[in-house]
């Protein structure tokens, strides 16, 4: 027996939520899978250079790329492997970027997660609100001990997206990622089970305004 506790989560737990991914709703997003129709929305802000400084896709060149981009996760969410979420706004639908996961370890249950937004998004607190929700998910719904991220030392922003959301930081990774053909160094951040205990949340995500 093993006290009413829940068995730990298989490989076959996680596959079964990725290939139906919940949608997840906050005041202002909805966070969805990827659809076909995303595609010109997600050109829109994909081809922007500022928008992909930071990640480790370049600028979309034209449309068939992120048709591509589209298609990819598709399959992932076929296969069950993890995958990221559009992110689209409630009062107009349309797709501004895209957060989930990177990897995930199932013996270890911990993942990483990543994120993008259109530049004409940025300093609104959408971001913070989105990696909430996703936070939150992670946790409550796949269970997870441990969520990391990173940013590159030149993207302060996005760490401070991670801190208004309880990620503590661990620590600088020199020349952690080849982006671009460039090697740069990253800040990498986690949130584990049992800060969100010390901070009174229980199993649930941290919450607060979205600044």
């Amino acid at each position: 027996m093993n006290g009413g506790r829940l068995p730990a989560p298989d490989e076959g737990f996680y596959r079964k939520i990725f290939s139906r991914l919940p949608e997840l709703t906050t005041e202002r997003l909805t966070l969805r899978p990827m659809r076909r129709g995303d595609a010109r929305d997600l050109y829109a802000y994909a081809s922007d250079p500022e928008v992909a400084r930071h990640v480790l896709w370049s600028a979309h060149r034209d449309l068939d790329e992120s048709r591509e981009m589209i298609r990819a996760a598709r399959r992932q969410y076929r296969h069950g492997w993890p995958a990221s979420y559009a992110i689209t706004m409630r009062d107009s639908g349309r797709m501004v970027g895209t957060i989930g996961f990177m990897w995930l370890n199932v013996e270890h249950r911990s993942a990483e997660v990543g994120y993008s937004l259109a530049r004409d998004c940025w300093g609104r607190g959408l971001m913070t609100e989105a990696l909430r929700a996703v936070t939150g998910f992670a946790f409550d719904t796949l269970r997870l001990n441990r969520l990391e991220a990173q940013h590159e030392l030149d993207n302060p922003a996005s760490g401070r997206v991670m801190e208004k959301c309880g990620f503590r930081p661990e620590g600088v990774l020199r020349s952690r990622l080849n982006n671009k053909g460039r090697f740069v160094d990253v800040k990498l951040w986690s949130l584990i089970r049992a800060d969100l205990k010390q901070t009174g949340g229980g199993e649930d995500a941290p919450r607060g305004t979205n600044d």
